[in-house]
């Protein structure tokens, strides 16, 4: 399992390289932006059309991620589906999908942004979770600490051997984790955003996500 350890808030966290977070001591696996169904969104809203897999690409990884951790709870972040109506014309293949993932799990889907409110798909549907020391939301609050959410879609751009690469990334401070989206079809927030640099504290690290997760100082300039 690739991964990057930190501590958070006392706690050890693992930032895995496929953008979930796992809390070994917990049990527990969190995942944010999932936008299932944003296929199906964009041909519904006459945008161009895009290749129908995503669902299942995004439901493949969080099997694997789930078979390497075993983890007994897990937390979708918000904006699990790209819509209320996605969710509901989702194919009754990925549903069972789903469905087979939650089986012996404690299952918390987060309202977002784009799916407030409960989806029949099993488990349980909450504003917010708290598991001491932390708290699970979709968006960031500014007052708060020891927090975990998602929202952003973090992109950060690094040079490296004469290029540059951008990937999604976790941005880490001593108040908050966020996550980056994990679902196939998302774009992303540049670290040099405004919204980004006002939400994270001076110090903040970024781990990017791939084979092999990679900590970064947070840029703070476009590169």
């Amino acid at each position: 399992m690739n991964g990057y350890d930190f501590t958070f808030a006392g706690t050890t966290l693992t930032a895995l390289g496929s953008g979930a977070l796992y809390w070994a001591a917990q049990d527990l696996l969190c995942v944010s932006d999932l936008h299932l169904g944003k296929s199906e969104r964009r041909a519904r809203l006459g945008g161009p059309p895009l290749p129908p897999y995503e669902s299942r690409d995004t439901l493949s990884r969080l099997e694997s991620d789930l078979r390497a951790t075993g983890a007994g709870t897990v937390i979708c972040l918000g904006d699990s589906f790209d819509d209320r109506a996605a969710a509901e014309a989702l194919p009754e293949a990925e549903k069972l999908w789903i469905a087979s993932l939650q089986a012996g799990r404690r299952w918390v889907w987060i309202e977002g942004n784009h799916d407030p409110g409960p989806v029949d798909l099993g488990g349980t549907h909450l504003a917010e979770f708290a598991r001491d020391p932390l708290t699970f939301r979709h968006i960031a609050n500014t007052r708060e600490k020891n927090e975990i959410s998602g929202h952003y879609h973090p992109k950060v751009t690094i040079p490296t051997g004469g290029r540059r690469i951008t990937r999604a990334a976790f941005l880490i401070d001593d108040h908050r984790v966020v996550l980056p989206a994990y679902g196939t079809y998302t774009g992303g927030l540049r670290s040099n955003d405004t919204a980004v640099q006002t939400l994270m504290r001076p110090g903040a690290l970024a781990v990017l996500t791939g084979s092999a997760p990679c900590p970064v100082p947070l840029p703070r300039t476009a590169t």
